[in-house]
């Protein structure tokens, strides 16, 4: 099973590839921000394997973020890798 996880752009930087520094409820990390190119600072994506595969607005994140939460504790596993 692949799974994604919301976070927000921080910051962007373009180069060879174009990445940026998502947070995750606190924790940052660089992120491929390939397909997603017009996503800014200030936007939510949906990260899988370091990739951010599609945007989200803030109420979609949101939701997300409950439901992972929410699967974390009825198997009593910690939330989902970030990246």
């Amino acid at each position: 099973m692949c799974l994604g996880v919301p976070g927000k752009i921080i910051a962007t930087e373009d180069g060879f590839m174009r990445m940026g520094t998502v947070d995750f409820d606190g924790s940052r990390v660089q992120v491929c921000l390939a397909y997603v190119p017009e996503a800014e600072p200030g936007d939510y994506v949906l990260v899988h394997a370091g990739f951010a595969l599609t945007q989200l607005d803030e109420e979609e994140a949101a939701k997300t973020l409950e439901i992972l939460r929410e699967l974390g504790e009825a198997s009593g596993s910690p939330p989902p890798d970030h990246g």
